[in-house]
């Protein structure tokens, strides 16, 4: 259905119940991801492990002489963006009227930090601030795809 105010696609139900079970699904799998697959253990004892300098460990991943794995680098470069990607294109299906970047930030942002907060909290990860910046490439990246899918579907329409 094309709302023409907003000149944007706004899904209408069944689909958006359906987007909305998948949403809830594909986050309870991240969740289960970032805090039990991958063979996370808890580390118990040790401090508490954090990162709040922007681009450090990202360099680290860059640096082609500390013995890490072309597969390891991709996996954590490339995996913390495209595993943000669905929540991106996914989240503006959801709601009933547009969303701008800056809004599905502020959704993001704070989702992000909990989860980061409570790797480091629970001992299964740590907080790293380049975790957060790789996320949220993945959720804008994830939502460019929808504004781009919305434009050309409401050229479509118009035609």
């Amino acid at each position: 259905m094309i709302n023409r105010r907003h000149k944007e696609t706004y899904r209408s139900w069944p689909l958006k119940g359906l987007t909305q079970v998948v949403l809830t699904l594909y986050s309870a799998t991240v969740v289960y991801w970032m805090f039990i697959g991958f063979g996370r253990e808890v580390h118990t004892g040790g401090p508490l492990q954090y990162n709040l300098v922007p681009f450090r460990t990202v360099s680290l991943y860059f640096n082609l002489d500390n013995g890490l794995s072309l597969i390891n680098r991709l996996v954590n470069l490339l995996g913390n963006v495209v595993v943000f990607i669905p929540f991106g294109f996914l989240s503006p299906l959801v709601k009933t009227c547009p969303i701008s970047c800056l809004r599905i930030s502020l959704y993001a942002v704070p989702c992000i930090l909990l989860l980061e907060c409570l790797q480091m909290l629970l001992h299964v990860g740590s907080f790293d601030i380049d975790d957060l910046l790789l996320n949220m490439l993945g959720v804008w990246t994830g939502y460019g795809l929808f504004r781009v899918i919305s434009f050309r579907s409401n050229k479509e329409g118009e035609m």
